[in-house]
């Protein structure tokens, strides 16, 4: 049976469910400029990364080039509520932008 039958019929198992819950997937290292990851279960979720790349980008009223990387997040809707997977990537976002709100936890 696959886990939607089982999970349909309120049959699952603790060994269903166990294992990684959260993968990170990185196709900027083949040069990937943007792309969705797939989520397998019993993930429920994965980040992807990207390439970080020279694009325009407003500073100042101004264009400027500026070192970019596109995150992405897929999640399974049924376990996890998109105002917060949103909330997660944007702390993920914040702190890749910023390294000094590890040390002081922001």
């Amino acid at each position: 049976q696959d886990l939607n039958s089982k999970a349909a019929k309120d049959q699952l198992s603790v060994d269903d469910i166990v294992g990684p819950t959260f993968g990170i997937n990185d196709a900027g290292v083949a040069g990937g400029m943007l792309s969705t990851s797939i989520v397998n279960p019993p993930q429920s979720a994965v980040m992807g990364t990207n390439a970080i790349t020279q694009r325009a980008v407003a500073v100042d009223g101004k264009a400027a080039a500026r070192p970019v990387m596109y995150l992405s997040l897929t999640y399974d809707h049924r376990l996890i509520d998109g105002r917060e997977a949103v909330t997660f990537l944007c702390s993920v976002r914040d702190k890749m932008q910023d390294p000094a709100r590890l040390l002081i936890d922001l």
